[in-house]
C-alpha cells in the first residue's frame, strides 16, 4: 500500500469510510455509495457496518448487487486496496457468506495508523445499551423510521424533522460517542470513527483527548461518509 493507482485523476485520499448502506432496504442509496467509491483513489476502504439491512438477499436490487460487485473487484489483491468490512448489528452472521461472495473477512473493529495518528473504526452498536436490551422495540422503531423516509420521496422532510427534533436520538448519539472514546482510549487510539447512529459529525466530539467522528449513513438524503487524508485529517462529506 505504498502508492495509489490514479489513472483517472481522482481525488487521492488515504482512507474512505462508508457505513449504514442497508442493502436490501427500499431507502438504501447504494447507487450513491457506488458513486462515492468512483470519486476517489484510496489505499484503504472501510465498510463500517450495516452494509446489509438483513439476511434476506431476495430484497437486493440491481444497484445493490452493483455495489457488491464494485467491492469485490476492489478486494482483488492486484488492485492494491485494503478492503475491510467491520461488523454492524445488521451484519451479524454474515462472516462466512461475505468470505465466499466477496472474498473479504468481517472484523469486529480495525486499528491502523495514518499521518502519525492511530485510528480505530468500530460500528458503534456495542455502545448502544437500549438496542442490546430492547431488540424488538428497536426493530419496530427502525421499521417506522424507514416508512417515514419514504414519505416525501427525495426530500424526506418528515424523517429529517423527526431525526432533528428527537431528544432520544441525540442522547443515543452522545452515548455512542462516550462509549467509543472510552474504548479507543483503552485500545491506544487517538481517533475513533463509528456508524450506527446515522448522524454524521462534521466537528469531532472530544473526550479525554480522544476524537470521535461518525460517518452518518446512505439511507438519508443527503447521504454522508468520511475520508482521511494522507496527513491524517478526517473530513465528513455529503452526496
Amino acid at each position: 500500500m505504498d502508492s495509489i493507482d490514479n489513472p483517472e485523476n481522482k481525488t487521492i485520499v488515504n482512507t474512505l469510510i462508508l457505513s449504514d448502506i442497508h442493502l436490501g432496504s427500499d431507502v438504501s442509496r447504494a447507487d450513491k455509495a457506488n458513486e462515492v467509491i468512483g470519486l476517489y483513489s484510496f489505499k484503504r476502504l472501510i465498510l463500517l457496518g450495516d452494509i446489509f439491512d438483513d439476511l434476506n438477499f431476495k430484497r437486493l436490487k440491481k444497484e445493490h448487487w452493483k455495489f457488491l460487485s464494485t467491492v469485490r473487484k476492489l478486494s482483488n489483491p492486484k488492485r492494491n486496496v485494503d478492503v475491510i468490512w467491520v461488523e454492524g448489528n445488521h451484519d451479524e452472521g454474515l462472516g462466512e457468506i461475505m468470505a465466499l461472495m466477496i472474498g473479504i473477512e468481517i472484523h469486529k473493529d480495525v486499528i491502523w495508523k495514518t499521518g502519525g495518528k492511530t485510528f480505530l473504526a468500530i460500528h458503534g452498536h456495542q455502545f448502544d445499551r437500549f438496542l442490546n436490551e430492547n431488540v424488538v422495540i428497536s426493530n419496530i422503531a427502525s421499521f417506522v423510521y424507514d416508512k417515514m423516509q419514504k414519505i416525501g420521496k427525495e426530500k424526506q422532510r418528515l424523517a429529517r424533522y423527526v431525526k432533528k427534533k428527537s431528544k432520544g436520538w441525540l442522547r443515543l448519539a452522545g452515548k455512542i460517542a462516550h462509549g467509543a472514546t472510552e474504548y479507543a482510549r483503552h485500545k491506544g487510539a487517538q481517533t475513533v470513527i463509528c456508524g450506527h447512529t446515522h448522524i454524521v459529525t462534521d466537528v469531532p466530539i472530544v473526550e479525554k483527548g480522544i476524537e470521535y467522528f461518525n460517518t452518518g449513513c446512505f439511507t438519508d438524503i443527503p447521504s454522508s461518509y468520511i475520508i482521511i487524508t494522507e496527513e491524517g485529517d478526517v473530513l465528513a462529506k455529503r452526496i
